[in-house]
């Protein structure tokens, strides 16, 4: 789910754009396919899901909205995000501070 590069580290993550609230939910697969599964409020309609998302995940990792960048998946439920001056460790302490 969490892959370290060089300017960051790489997020996949399955949406469920339509929910009543933005928040994790849980976790979508199992080993090297896992991906962070996170309800999105907005609706999966002209990029709104996807602005959504990367706002929510910009707020959780603690950066700038413009630190997070969406990398593949644009059109899918199934997305890869780049979060920018965000190493490793301080990503997975993020997700165990969430699953506690």
């Amino acid at each position: 789910m969490l892959r370290a590069v060089a300017n960051g580290v790489t997020l996949t993550v399955r949406a469920q754009p339509g929910a009543k609230k933005t928040a994790i939910t849980g976790v979508y697969g199992e080993g090297a396919a896992a991906q962070l599964k996170i309800a999105v409020q907005a609706p999966p309609v002209e990029g709104k899901a996807n602005l959504a998302l990367a706002a929510f995940l910009a707020e959780t990792f603690g950066v700038p909205k413009n630190k997070v960048e969406i990398v593949s998946g644009e059109l899918s439920r199934s997305k890869v995000f780049l979060l920018r001056g965000v190493s490793l460790g301080q990503a997975e302490g993020k997700i165990k501070e969430w699953k506690k």
